[in-house]
This record gives C-alpha cells, sequence and structure tokens, in this order.
C-alpha cells in the first residue's frame, strides 16, 4: 500500500511540528514532542508516510546517480514557505496522531493531516492505528476532545462507536471552543471489535484501490 504508519522518532519532529501549524490555530512547542517521546512512558505516537514520496525522490535515475542528493523545502502546499529544508524521509510524513495510556483509558491527544492530504480517508486510517494501538496497550476504552463545530471529525468519530459524554467550556484556547467529550464502548466487546475489525478492512481495500 502507498501509506504506511510508524512509530514517531526524535528526528519527525520539525516534520510533525510543521504540520501542526498547517492543521491548527494553536500547536505544541517542539520541546512539548521531544519530552512526549523520551520521558513519558505512557505516551504513543505515530506518523503517516506516504511512499510515493520517497520513490519519486530516492530512486534517481542512472544519469543522477553520481549527483550530489538534492533537498527541497519541507512544506508540501504550493506559496508556502519553510525555515528549513530535509530529507525525502522526513518529508514523506503527511500526518501524524498520538494517544496517552491513561489507566484502562486510551486518550487521543491528536490527529493531524497536512492539508494536501485530507479527504482522502488518511484521517480515519490514523484514527485505526491509534484504536489498533489501544487494544495492543490493554486499554479498554478510548476518549478524546473536539470542537463542538468540527461536524466532519465528529461523523468519523461516530462511524468508530464513539459517542458525547460530557463539554469541557472553553476548551479550546484560540477562540474559547467548547469540546465536546467522547469515549467508545468497551473496546474489546465481541461487538465493538467485530465491528471495528470490519470498518478497518473496508478502509484498507479503499486506500488500496487509490494505489
Amino acid at each position: 500500500m502507498r501509506y504506511i504508519i510508524e512509530r514517531m522518532t526524535l528526528s519527525d519532529v520539525p516534520r510533525v511540528i510543521e504540520i501542526e501549524r498547517l492543521a491548527y490555530p494553536t500547536t505544541w512547542p517542539p520541546s512539548a514532542y521531544r519530552k512526549e517521546l523520551q520521558d513519558n512512558r505512557w505516551a504513543h505516537y505515530i506518523v503517516l508516510r506516504d511512499k510515493k514520496i520517497l520513490e519519486e525522490h530516492l530512486e534517481p535515475s542512472a544519469s543522477e546517480a553520481e549527483k550530489p542528493r538534492r533537498f527541497f523545502p519541507l512544506s508540501l502546499l504550493p506559496g508556502r514557505s519553510s525555515t528549513a529544508t530535509t530529507s525525502p524521509q522526513l518529508a514523506s510524513i503527511i500526518g501524524f496522531a498520538g494517544l496517552w495510556l491513561m489507566v484502562d483509558e486510551a486518550h487521543i491527544t491528536t490527529i493531524a493531516m497536512h492539508p494536501d492530504y485530507r479527504r482522502q480517508g488518511l484521517g480515519e486510517f490514523l484514527l485505526t492505528s491509534l484504536i489498533d494501538i489501544a487494544y495492543t496497550i490493554g486499554a479498554r476504552w478510548v476518549t478524546l476532545e473536539v470542537r463542538v463545530s468540527n461536524y466532519v471529525a465528529q461523523n468519523l468519530y461516530r462511524k468508530y462507536g464513539f459517542r458525547e459524554a460530557g463539554l469541557r467550556h472553553r476548551y479550546y484556547s484560540d477562540n474559547q471552543e467548547d469540546a465536546l467529550i467522547m469515549w467508545t464502548d468497551e473496546i474489546h466487546s465481541p461487538a465493538y471489535r467485530q465491528k471495528f475489525q470490519e470498518q478497518k478492512a473496508a478502509l484498507l481495500r479503499k486506500l488500496e484501490a487509490q494505489g
């Protein structure tokens, strides 16, 4: 498949920060991600890569094979400048996500996609990957907060069994918007597991068909 999920590493942080700046009005500082990766044993972060970017830049033609490798701007958005340059390996990151394990709850902290890759099922791919991690680390439920105005995200979460469980008033610092608190049912229940596996399989078939 064209898209792959990998564990986030410290070397991924510059690209992660740039995508977050494109995706959200407020962002974490790079030091926060480094601390999460180095010091928080309960944190699990992943990146989503587009292998096509790697193939386009890591497979030079025979005539170019002897030339020094060229580096290119970090940002993939037309008209956006970047303060840094990077390798194709780093630029292949098009999204990221993370969660914390809190006793037996997997709390999704972030899901972010590069704007050029939205509405292709890739945010859903990140979500299913986080739920897979929740199974692996022994969580019983998955929870998150989402802006009350973000109906697209809410519909995606409802598709995967999240339900409204409360409201956090003035949760978002940029505009004081409220956040919906959403929870899944017990993810190890036979009904939830079966539905999740069916939806995940359908998503993977869709992504495979995209090439």
